[in-house]
C-alpha cells in the first residue's frame, strides 16, 4: 500500500503544483506580464500636506521597468504610512519626517497608493477630509512605445 501512503501523496501533489508554475513561467505567460527592469532610474518626492489628508501629486506617472526612489515627506504632527500593494511597498511615515522608499514597476496600468496608517479626519476648505481620502494611483505606462 506504497501509494496510499499520506506523504507519498502530499510528496506528489506539492512536485505537481511547483512543476506546474514552473511551465507557466518559462513558456506559458502572457509577453505582457513577464517582469521587466529598464535600468531607467525615477527621482519622485510625494508629500503628506499639513492637515490636508491627501498626497501631493495624487497621480504618479511612470514606465513599465522603471526603478522609482521616492522621497515621502509627512509634513503633519501625527504618522502616517504609504503603501503601494501591487509592488510589495508599506512603509510608516514618522509625524514630521521624511522616508525614502525604492521599487521598479513591473507591471503595466493603474495601481493605487494609500495612507496605510489610520491618522484621523478633519476639514480642509469646508470639505471634511479623513484617512480613507489619502489616496492616489501609480499610472504605469509600457516601456516599448512610451505612449498611455
Amino acid at each position: 500500500m506504497f501509494f496510499m501512503n499520506k506523504y507519498f501523496i502530499l510528496i506528489i501533489i506539492g512536485s505537481l503544483i511547483i512543476g506546474g508554475g514552473v511551465v507557466y513561467r518559462n513558456f506559458l505567460i502572457p509577453e505582457s506580464s513577464i517582469p521587466v527592469t529598464s535600468g531607467k532610474v525615477r527621482e519622485i518626492t510625494i508629500v503628506a500636506e499639513k492637515d490636508a489628508w491627501k498626497f501631493e501629486p495624487e497621480i504618479i506617472e511612470a514606465a513599465r521597468g522603471d526603478k522609482i526612489i521616492a522621497t515621502v515627506i509627512n509634513e503633519d504632527d501625527y504618522d502616517h504610512g504609504i503603501a503601494l500593494d501591487a509592488f510589495g511597498v508599506s512603509q510608516r511615515m514618522p509625524a514630521n519626517a521624511t522616508i525614502k522608499i525604492e521599487f521598479v514597476v513591473t507591471q503595466e496600468g493603474d495601481f493605487p497608493f494609500y495612507c496605510s496608517v489610520p491618522c484621523g479626519e478633519g476639514e480642509v476648505d469646508g470639505k471634511k477630509r479623513t484617512h480613507f481620502d489619502m489616496i492616489g494611483k501609480l499610472h504605469v505606462r509600457s516601456a516599448v512605445s512610451g505612449t498611455e
